[in-house]
């Protein structure tokens, strides 16, 4: 019997991606949720897991397009296992496909048990077995997943029927019978190019990736579509440099992670989201909708590109749950782990060019959202305090927004609060 491998739902505004790496080859015997391959979409790079053990025929090379519900390659769950140190049984040879620059392992959810499509217990519990990534997704967005009905083999809810039940979407119109549990994307070595010869003029070319595209996409659309217009203030830092230096050994030892400067703009950021509610809003069609919750995309520079992972519900955070979760941003995005639900959503951005030199930039908007602020590099200057001329530790700030939903005077009294709040962050813990 062939079970067919097919592209899996990965959210409501994904429809097609690029067969990136093959981590198994036709006539290899597989087992049930190895990684058969990665499939590079406009977000992120997403597993494709065998949800049935047996040997695999390719159907799509790397690099080909592929749709939701497009069949990549079958399993043929008649083989069995081949016994040690036997070869695998032999198979039609499919396409040969042309191999891609290596990945980096990506971690593996856990081996779910198998039950029936009827899951539900007498009492209304889901029974159906989760995979640590699902369980997590729910538990953090208080999602009831027995209500949600599972388009993964044998009635299992997967990361996709989450972020469609999330996104308003079903995944029945879609889903592939068998959709896998898209896993988190692996960061691509850097392929090595020899030096060219004394005197050699050359020109290398090399195709977009999905990412890339997207990234240059968003930018352009950023532009074409939002009257957008940047203000800029300068702050200085001297308060909180102080306020990190005295406390910061303390704060590390009680709470395992150490105090850095973001925490504070992401807070007066929230005060500030809070008092000007339309530059955390957006505009649909003739509407404005308004956000009661702040969604902070923190800009992170990646080896596949720019990327905005989403700190969720800030308003609510301690200063060490938002550094908690900025390091474990930057540390899947130096591994190449960031995962579609970690980019989705966001009601405002913050970018810090500053940790690569910036002084003064504008940023882009990051659709739909109607504002982003712009932080930069830190830089003694002399300034006049008190008729006197003193050397103090400056920041330049940036706010670009949507000029058709907020106004010049509320983008300015915005950047002026984040501004007041930082130099002074006693006001973060008053809320004045």
């Amino acid at each position: 019997m062939a079970f067919e491998v097919k592209f899996p739902v990965v959210g409501e505004s994904v429809s097609e991606g690029q067969v990136y790496k093959w981590r198994k080859k036709t006539g290899d015997f597989v087992k049930r949720d190895e990684v058969l391959v990665e499939i590079e979409t406009d977000k992120a790079t997403v597993e494709i897991v065998a949800e049935s053990e047996g040997v695999l025929t390719i159907s799509k090379n790397e690099g080909d397009t592929v749709k939701i519900g497009e069949v990549l390659g079958s399993l043929d769950t008649s083989a069995t296992a081949p016994a040690a140190g036997a070869a695998a049984p032999k198979v039609a040879e499919a396409p040969k496909v042309a191999e891609a620059p290596k990945v980096a392992e990506a971690a593996k959810a856990a081996e779910p048990a198998k039950v029936s499509a009827a899951t539900a217990s007498p009492a209304g519990e889901d029974t159906r077995p989760k995979s640590p990534a699902v369980a997590r997704m729910s538990a953090e967005n208080n999602i009831d997943t027995a209500s949600i009905p599972g388009s993964g083999r044998d009635g299992r809810v997967t990361k996709g029927d989450l972020i469609l039940h999330q996104e308003g979407g079903s995944a029945k119109a879609v889903a592939p019978t068998g959709a896998p549990v898209p896993a988190a994307p692996s960061a691509p070595a850097t392929p090595k190019v020899a030096a060219p010869a004394p005197g050699e003029r050359r020109v290398r070319r090399e195709k977009m990736t999905r990412i890339r595209l997207r990234i240059a996409e968003r930018l352009v659309e950023a532009q074409h579509t939002a009257a957008m217009l940047t203000t800029f203030n300068e702050v200085d830092m001297t308060a909180v440099m102080e306020l990190r230096k005295k406390y910061k050994d303390q704060f590390a030892k009680v709470n395992g992670v150490n105090l850095g400067f973001m925490s504070f703009f992401v807070k007066a950021a929230v005060d500030a989201l809070k008092a000007y509610p339309a530059i955390n809003g957006s505009i649909e069609g003739t509407d404005i909708v308004y956000h009661d919750y702040c969604d902070i995309g923190i800009a992170v520079s990646t080896d596949r590109g720019l990327m905005v992972p989403v700190v969720k519900n800030c308003e609510n955070m301690s200063f060490a749950q938002i550094e908690s979760a900025i390091v474990e941003y930057g540390k899947k995005g130096k591994e190449g782990k960031i995962a579609l639900d970690d980019l989705s959503g966001g009601t405002f951005t913050i970018s810090n060019g500053g940790t690569f030199g910036s002084l003064l930039s504008t940023p882009i908007l990051n659709p739909p959202q109607s504002a982003i602020l712009g932080m930069h590099k830190i830089q003694d200057r002399p300034m006049a305090i008190n008729g006197q001329v003193v050397i103090r530790p400056m920041m330049y700030l940036a706010v670009s927004y949507d000029h058709r939903i907020v106004d010049g005077k509320e983008a300015v009294g915005f950047l002026v609060k984040i501004k007041d709040a930082i130099e002074d962050p006693s006001r973060l813990l008053l809320g004045v």
